[in-house]
């Protein structure tokens, strides 16, 4: 994907265009796999999308989940 991203900085960017980003997004799969991805490159980003609607509890511990890596973040 850097070569992707590197090829549109370099090749396709307008003036005054923000630099590209990559976005990998994954259904199911081996998280520790994509944790090995290249996740410290500040223009890629990973997200996982569902192919059905989880239950409400589901989204709860997300968004706690969340609070807290924001949190740790901060300090």
């Amino acid at each position: 994907m850097e070569l992707y991203l590197n090829y549109l900085q370099k090749h396709d960017m307008q003036e005054g265009e923000n630099p590209p980003i990559g976005l990998l997004l994954c259904s199911e799969g081996n998280t520790e796999h994509i944790e090995l991805l290249m996740l410290d490159e500040p223009n890629i980003k990973v997200g996982q999308y569902l192919t059905y609607l989880p239950e409400k509890q589901w989204f709860v511990d997300k968004l706690n989940r969340s609070i807290l890596i924001a949190k740790e973040k901060q300090r």
